[in-house]
């Protein structure tokens, strides 16, 4: 199939982007195109007008400053997964982009667009909210922040304002002596998650837990925290035995009903064992110890 027909601008400045989307209600923004474009030739978007941001400049840098990994809204996935600076203040960062479809989609699609897609078995939006991280919106009235928790509202449905722009994506620097850990299990390499978790642990120097974040995808309508899950782990020496409770609380958190990619009682199956692994190794990690 293709597109409905569309009408196409390309703006020089962000408050060219402001004004075309505020001028056009049907307006959709294009940065890489890997998620929308396919999404048109199916007809599942029909923009009106498509507002491309390949020639708005400051869109396309990396800055680490303030404990804060800021993202533009140009950024290639492939340029934040090999980006050094990036990779020293956080390295879940790449850990997680391993698993974003494949080297040629990274080349092109963007990290903010991922985000702004919001589908909630994607890689990039857990990474915000395992982190704690925001995304930095302009419109009319001017900036704000939004904090990942409050940005993604539902599958592929965020609180962006039809006439905001997303500038930026703003990733937490990992905390000092934090250990992580991120896996999923897809049935190829590429696909979207049946289901997906990552951790971040802190340990004192008993090794016990003093700060936990668990997080997952694939198993809900937006991506989650497994709040039961970092409170059984609060506090205590991750032995085997807290870490097989601690993930057995995560099947809670599982509210897609069967689908054609599995029934509900196997993501809550595939998820505690997902969890198991993430606490383990990110408690390695924490403990400077080595990781299978």
């Amino acid at each position: 199939m293709k597109p409905s027909l569309f009408d196409y601008c390309s703006p020089q400045s962000v408050g060219e982007v402001v004004s075309a989307l505020s001028a056009d209600p049907g307006a959709m923004i294009l940065a890489g195109g890997q998620s929308l474009v396919p999404a048109m030739n199916l007809r599942l978007a029909s923009p009106t007008r498509l507002i491309d941001l390949k020639n708005v400049a400051g869109l396309s840098d990396i800055v680490v400053e303030d404990g804060v990994i800021k993202v533009g809204a140009m950024v290639r996935h492939r340029d934040l997964e090999l980006d050094e600076t990036a990779h020293a203040a956080n390295p879940l960062i790449r850990e997680m982009m391993h698993y974003v479809a494949h080297v040629p989609i990274r080349n092109r699609g963007t990290v903010v667009g991922s985000l702004c897609h919001a589908d909630a078995a994607a890689e990039m939006p857990l990474l915000l909210v395992l982190t704690g991280g925001s995304v930095t919106a302009v419109g009319p009235d001017g900036t704000r922040d939004i904090a990942a928790g409050d940005f993604f509202q539902f599958h592929m449905t965020t609180s962006r304002a039809s006439d905001e722009l997303i500038l930026r994506a703003n990733i937490p620097v990992l905390p000092d002596g934090a250990g992580y850990a991120f896996h999923e299990f897809a049935r190829r390499q590429g696909d979207y998650a049946i289901a997906a978790a990552g951790a971040i642990v802190t340990l004192d120097s008993s090794k016990s837990v003093t700060a936990a974040r668990v997080g997952a995808c694939g198993i809900a309508s937006t991506p989650v925290l497994l709040e039961a899950v970092e409170q059984a782990v609060l506090g205590m020496q991750l032995t085997d035995e807290v870490i097989e409770t601690a993930a057995r609380k995560a099947g809670d958190a599982v509210t897609l009903p069967d689908d054609m990619h599995a029934t509900a009682g196997y993501r809550r199956h595939l998820l505690a064992g997902l969890v198991r692994k993430a606490l383990g190794e990110a408690a390695e990690r924490a403990a400077g110890g080595p990781v299978a």
